[in-house]
Order: structure tokens, then C-alpha cells, then sequence
């Protein structure tokens, strides 16, 4: 019974010997990487939502989800019928506007042939005139004839500058008509050309949203494109760590559709405002090496590297007691503290390589 006992004792001192050394280290040197958190989106650069200008109905999907398309390429048609009326009214008055200025039946022409009798007149009562004034001023012939021949005169004279007016008056309004009705063709044209809707980047179409059929308006987005092969990286950072970011930091991923493997990335955008819901900042990163396969809307996580340096004084990040001490064979000792991760933390002062530490939750 009493070699049971001290057997026992035995078992019980190698244990708690065995359990003292697990909780127990000293300060390692080696290279620490301070780090802040984000939650990743992976989406594709340029993406944006295709909407319409006009309002109508969707007459056809002329692309597939998936497609890859390039700039130009028609993807939606939609009808309206008022705008192919409007179109065709414009045409039609455009037609017109150039025949009254321009053409065989031309406003212009008839005015021409007006102007035309009236210097073949004034040309005829000039000759008139100067022959009774000669004639009167020999003492020939009566007054009332030279003052008759002198009103003809004059009138005709009128009557010519009346009409060059009227050619120079209508010539521009008929101008302008012909300006308005080009300018209306032309706008209607356009508008015509709005109910076939064109891809703005060489890139993939990622979502088709309207069905045939359905009404289409300004407000809503009709497809959703992007780039194919390139994709950024969207971070959110928590508005306290913000002020340790910059562009050109890496960046370690992971994303849940690669389980167990990391990308690396670099910081290539931060945005200055501030998500008031959240208090975070977003910020937007690219791969160094692209995976093989995206897609937009993939999640994960990421760890910023903010800090690097080499030949550390570190211990666990479990051994630090109330953020600035350690628990040592001499009790609690203050430490000066530098950078920091989720493994480990930098010492700078207070503890030497040959010091040894005890978890705080043992002795």
C-alpha cells in the first residue's frame, strides 16, 4: 500500500513536471510581420452595371452570361414605337426643309424668277423715264407724263429692293428650317441608336438581368460587365487600423474557394471616406499572381503586412500580461512592447533572450 502511494506520488510529480515545461518559454529572436485584418471581395476591374437611356421594352438579350465581348458590341435591344415615329417625322421634315431650299421645287427659285421680271421692268421704266425727262427738259411733252414716267421709275426701283429683301429674308429662314430639321434628324438618329445597347470595355458579360419583354427604364441596370482576366481585390479595414495602411503594401490572402493555399497582393487604392454603418475604410488591392479561376463576389480573408523586422526579440502573444508585462521567475516585469501579430509580440526592453516566462495562468 505504501509502495502504491509513492508510486502514485511519482506519477503525479512527473506530470505536473511535464505540465510546468509546456508552460514555460524563453525570447526567441527571429523576424516579425506586424499585420491588420480585412474581409475580401474579389470582383473584376471595371466592372459596372449597363443601364438605358430610353424607356421601352426589351425586345431581345443579343449576348449570353459568360460571353466575352468587346467594346461596341451590341448586347440588349429594346423597341419603342413613338421613337420610330418620332425618327421617321424627322425625316420626313428634314426631306422637306432641304427641297424648299435646295431643290427643283425651291421657295428660293420662285422669288429668283420674281426678281428676275422686276429688273426687266425697272430696266424698261428707267429707259422710260430718261426718255421723257430728255424729252421735258427740251420742252416736249407734258408734265403729268414726265411725272408718270418718274413714279413708274421709282416704283420699280422699290419694288426690286422689296423683293432682294424677301430672297435675303427667306434664304435665311429657310436655312434655318433646313438647320433645325438636319439637327432633329440627326438627334432622333441617335435616340434610335439608344434602343441598341453597346458594351462600353473590352471585357464579360456577367449577368443579364432583364428578360425579354419586360419594361425597361433608366433606373434599372440591364447587365452587369467586367473585365475577363483582370480582377481587384476589395478590403474593408476597421477605421483604427486605417492610418497604417499605404499603397504598395503586400498583402497575404485567402479565399474560401481555395481552401488551405494564399495568394500574395499589393495595396493599390484606399478610399478616403468612411463607411459610417460600419466605421470602415475600403481599400482595393491586385494579385502579384492571379488564380486560375474567379469569379466576381468571392470571399475571403486578408492580413496586411504593415511592418517587417528582422532579428526580433519576440515571445508567444499568450505570455503578455495586461499589454506591457510578462510573468518571469521574479514575478510581474514591465516590458516596452513594438510590433505585434496574432502569434507574436516584439519585446524591446525589459527582458533579455536568457529570461524565462511563465503563462500568466501558471507558475
Amino acid at each position: 500500500m505504501i509502495y502504491k502511494s509513492l508510486f502514485v506520488s511519482i506519477i503525479m510529480v512527473l506530470l505536473t513536471s511535464c505540465g510546468v515545461k509546456e508552460d514555460k518559454v524563453r525570447p526567441t529572436i527571429q523576424t516579425i510581420h506586424s499585420s491588420v485584418y480585412a474581409s475580401v471581395i474579389v470582383q473584376p476591374d471595371s466592372l459596372y452595371q449597363v443601364f438605358s437611356s430610353v424607356n421601352g421594352i426589351l425586345e431581345s438579350n443579343l449576348v449570353e452570361e459568360g460571353d466575352t465581348v468587346i467594346r461596341h458590341t451590341p448586347l440588349v435591344q429594346i423597341i419603342n414605337s413613338s421613337s420610330k415615329l418620332n425618327s421617321e417625322n424627322a425625316r420626313l421634315a428634314f426631306n422637306l426643309a432641304q427641297k424648299n431650299y435646295s431643290g427643283n421645287t425651291a421657295i428660293l427659285d420662285g422669288i429668283k424668277e420674281e426678281i428676275q421680271a422686276a429688273r426687266l421692268k425697272l430696266k424698261n421704266d428707267s429707259i422710260n423715264y430718261y426718255r421723257q425727262k430728255n424729252l421735258w427738259e427740251q420742252q416736249i411733252g407734258s408734265k403729268a407724263q414726265f411725272d408718270a414716267k418718274k413714279l413708274e421709275f421709282e416704283l420699280s426701283a422699290h419694288s426690286l429692293k422689296g423683293l432682294m429683301n424677301k430672297y435675303n429674308r427667306t434664304k435665311t429662314q429657310l436655312q434655318t428650317q433646313l438647320e433645325q430639321a438636319s439637327n432633329d434628324y440627326k438627334t432622333s438618329i441617335i435616340k434610335k441608336q439608344d434602343f441598341t445597347i453597346s458594351s462600353k470595355i473590352n471585357g464579360t458579360v456577367y449577368a443579364l438581368i432583364k428578360n425579354p419583354g419586360e419594361i425597361v427604364n433608366t433606373q434599372e441596370p440591364l447587365a452587369i460587365l467586367g473585365s475577363t482576366n483582370q480582377f481587384i481585390i476589395e478590403m474593408l479595414v476597421d477605421e483604427v487600423d486605417i492610418v497604417t495602411i499605404k499603397k504598395g503594401q503586400e498583402v497575404v490572402i485567402t479565399i474560401d474557394a481555395y481552401a488551405g493555399e494564399t495568394f500574395t497582393a499589393y495595396i493599390t487604392k484606399i478610399y478616403p471616406n468612411k463607411d459610417e454603418r460600419n466605421q470602415t475604410f475600403k481599400i482595393e488591392a491586385r494579385f502579384k499572381s492571379t488564380p486560375n479561376t474567379l469569379y466576381p463576389g468571392l470571399s475571403g480573408e486578408a492580413n496586411i503586412i504593415t511592418a517587417v523586422k528582422e532579428n526580433a526579440l519576440t515571445i508567444p502573444r499568450e505570455y503578455l500580461v495586461n499589454g506591457n508585462e510578462v510573468e518571469t521567475e521574479k514575478g510581474l516585469v514591465s516590458v516596452k512592447v513594438g510590433l505585434k501579430n496574432l502569434d507574436a509580440v516584439e519585446i524591446l526592453s525589459g527582458i533579455s533572450e536568457e529570461t524565462l516566462l511563465y503563462k500568466p495562468s501558471k507558475k
